[in-house]
């Protein structure tokens, strides 16, 4: 018997009908964290962990921007490449792709509407013949890369049993973090706030993005937000009484803003540790929060008189 209720509860709190998924029924923040606990290769790895859905998505995007180092890819680009999978982690699993044709026109069903959803919530452009290619050779090579370095396979294997073409890189595209190796699979807080920084980046309503198909400064954020915390838990107790939120160090649960006054006589960047806080648990910016400043201040701001931007 099949039932019509299919939904799942999201860490926001939200429910989302997988049979019938609503364009606004999660928050940028779920998804980071489904996808970074959605594995690829059956979640069978050579390491501690497995490799990520959000940590895939990354690397895809940054070898599609290598491929043409000198043209960087647009916003939209960008974004496409980076929520090219997004569909998998409210999915729940992503099964091997020899497996997904067994499946059946149901599970492909399910599948195309939770990637219209994602399209519509995110304004994904559809791809052109040409722009597929290429993003097909960069998930190829993302594929044969992993295979090597994050699971095991020989290359002769990826060529003979996965039927892959192209043979792996040798170098690590994303960036190494700290106290870890290449092609190293990331923990889900890392990746979900990586994936996450990044989103939030591409999908900013105001303000260019320099180099869209980079890591750089998103994770020059995260270390930013890192070392914040780490001199938050330095405060005087009467200084630190001062604000209600303790900092993690991460930007799933820290918040990193540019506030700048509707004059535009001062400007302040820093992370939320006070305020008001909406039903899904977001900051409310039209009320009065409290920053912890970049300079290591803590400062009030009001936010009737300026304007946030979420980084």
């Amino acid at each position: 018997m099949k039932h019509d209720r299919a939904w799942v509860l999201l860490p926001s709190g939200r429910r989302l009908d997988l049979l019938q998924p609503d364009a606004d029924a999660w928050t940028d923040r779920d998804l980071a964290i489904s996808l970074s606990r959605t594995y690829r290769w059956g979640g069978h790895s050579r390491w501690e962990l497995p490799l990520s859905v959000a940590q895939h998505s990354l690397l895809v995007l940054v070898m599609r921007q290598k491929m043409n180092a000198l043209q960087p890819l647009s916003r939209a680009e960008a974004l496409r490449e980076l929520l090219h999978d997004a569909e998998e982690g409210f999915l729940c699993f992503d099964p091997i792709s020899p497996l997904k044709p067994h499946l059946g026109e149901d599970f492909k069903s399910v599948n195309d509407r939770l990637r219209a959803a994602i399209a519509t919530r995110y304004a994904v452009q559809p791809w052109d013949c040409a722009d597929y290619l290429l993003h097909k050779q960069a998930d190829h090579l993302a594929a044969a890369s992993e295979a090597f370095h994050a699971t095991g396979w020989s290359r002769q294997d990826i060529r003979d049993s996965l039927h892959i073409r192209i043979d792996p890189v040798v170098e690590d595209p994303l960036p190494c973090l700290d106290g870890m190796q290449p092609w190293e699979p990331w923990p889900p807080r890392i990746a979900a706030a990586l994936f996450l920084a990044k989103l939030r980046e591409l999908t900013r309503a105001n303000g260019d993005v320099e180099r869209p198909g980079d890591m750089s400064a998103v994770v020059e954020r995260e270390q930013t937000i890192r070392t914040l915390a780490t001199s938050f838990s330095r405060l005087f107790p009467v200084q630190e009484r001062r604000t209600v939120w303790p900092l993690t160090g991460n930007s799933l649960t820290d918040t990193y803003v540019v506030a700048e006054a509707n004059d535009g006589s001062q400007t302040a960047e820093g992370v939320v540790v006070d305020g008001q806080c909406d039903e899904d648990g977001a900051w409310d910016f039209d009320a009065d929060f409290t920053l912890f400043t970049t300079d290591e201040e803590i400062l009030v701001c009001h936010g009737y008189n300026c304007h946030v931007e979420i980084q």
